[in-house]
């Protein structure tokens, strides 16, 4: 099961290389409802990456708490991601040819089975198997470290990609404030409860916090706003 995504797929992973990875609801429907809906999915960015399988506890609530036992050895090295309302971005640096695949399959089997139980119902929730993008030059894998984390910036300025940002400070508040990316990570070293990313691994792009801060501001004012 793990290996059929990746024989099926015209890009193969390769040791060492890096990829974006996407995928978003099927009928681009919403994968994310709620306050927990996140939570469930970014607990899973960090236990599904495992060689040891997954198991999913049962709380007094009722809800189910993924973990693992022990994470052990990690299946693939993760630099940035961002969960938005139906879809998710996360760049990873491959460790083996199949570590991605369990990986991806891992992380979506549990969230619809997470899923499909909390709203009662059925059959897939993603939009077929995950889509990747080989990263093959430095300048495109530099430029998704701010792709990736700005995309949030839809919520509150829908065509700032068309018309540039009106606010740059209300941008880079909420920027700050969104909790499901990995650009809280590189603001405050890593969020407590997981240690998802693997800065270590990744070009040493971001030697401080501000030149990580620089880059993004690079990119928002990159198209001046005009009405």
């Amino acid at each position: 099961m793990y290996y059929l995504s990746q024989m099926n797929r015209k890009i193969k992973f390769a040791e060492g290389e890096y990829y974006h990875i996407y995928n978003r609801g099927v009928d681009k429907r919403d994968i994310f409802l709620d306050k927990s809906d996140y939570n469930r999915f970014i607990s899973l960015l960090f236990n599904a990456n495992s060689i040891n399988p997954v198991r999913t506890r049962r709380t007094s609530s009722g809800q189910g708490f993924t973990s693992t036992i022990s994470r052990g050895e990690t299946l693939t090295n993760i630099g940035a991601w961002c969960l938005m309302t139906n879809h998710f971005h996360i760049l990873l640096k491959s460790k083996d040819d199949f570590g991605v695949s369990k990986f991806l399959q891992k992380v979506t089997t549990a969230y619809t089975m997470y899923f499909n139980q909390k709203y009662n119902r059925s059959g897939a929730l993603f939009q077929g198997v995950f889509k990747s993008e080989y990263v093959d030059r430095d300048e495109y894998l530099k430029y998704l470290f701010s792709y990736i984390h700005l995309n949030p910036i839809k919520f509150i300025e829908n065509s700032w990609k068309n018309k540039g940002i009106r606010d740059i400070k209300r941008v880079l508040d909420f920027l700050d404030n969104y909790n499901y990316s990995s650009y809280f990570d590189y603001l405050f070293d890593s969020r407590p409860e997981y240690k998802i990313i693997t800065k270590e691994v990744f070009p040493e792009y971001f030697l401080s916090v501000d030149d990580f801060k620089n880059n993004i501001l690079e990119w928002l004012k990159f198209r001046p706003y005009q009405d």
